[in-house]
């Protein structure tokens, strides 16, 4: 999802809580690596690998210059003859600690394996951020949490602003490299950002994933 599409769903959500609930939760993000200069895992459940976002957090470090956005995504299977970037296996959260972030995304259980980790990580001093469908586990583990509303019931068609967790990372990742910016100019300094990043669309930096 660019800018351009950004924008868009953030009108359709305007008078909703959920532009100003996924620009809160980028921003804890954002102030929770920025002190540290880095340290930024990512990790999902064993049936939800959130590549997608790490790709996206990628780009928004690369664009905003916060280099410190850039996860490290942390695999439970890692394929033979994986890049060193997408070869980390869970045996990473166990070195986490002190001046690290972990940020769980899941949208449905993390499982009890995944659970005991981040509970590791966060004795160890990591801090724990939660993008996920709203497990109470998790959450009671998380410093930070962010829940995507619950799938409409089958053959319930869905409000236009109603909102899936992959919708809430796309909004979450752009968010945090927007937060970086110096204060606003008003409405001309987001055209300005919105502009600038419609034309660096069109040449991306090399990607990682």
């Amino acid at each position: 999802m660019d800018a351009v599409r950004v924008a868009l769903l953030r009108e359709v959500l305007a008078g909703t809580e959920w532009v100003q609930a996924t620009r809160r939760f980028a921003g804890a993000l954002r102030s929770s690596v920025a002190p540290h200069r880095g340290g930024l895992l990512l990790v999902g459940s064993a049936a939800y690998e959130p590549w997608h976002l790490a790709a996206h957090l990628d780009d928004e470090a690369a664009w905003s210059g916060l280099p410190e956005l850039s996860p490290t995504l942390v695999r439970h299977r890692v394929p033979g003859g994986a890049p060193a970037h997408l070869a980390v296996g869970l045996g990473r959260l166990e070195a986490a600690g002190r001046g690290e972030t972990l940020l769980v995304v899941a949208p449905g259980a993390p499982g009890a394996g995944l659970l005991e980790r981040v509970h590791d990580a966060r004795r160890n001093g990591a801090t724990v951020l939660a993008l996920d469908g709203g497990d109470r586990d998790l959450h009671a583990l998380a410093h930070d949490a962010l829940a995507a509303p619950p799938a409409p019931p089958a053959g319930t068609a869905a409000a236009p602003a109603d909102l899936d967790l992959d919708t809430v990372q796309h909004l979450v990742s752009a968010a945090a490299g927007e937060n970086c910016l110096p204060p606003s100019r008003g409405r001309r300094r987001f055209r300005d950002r919105l502009a600038r990043l419609a034309d660096q669309l069109t040449a991306p930096p090399p990607p990682r994933w």
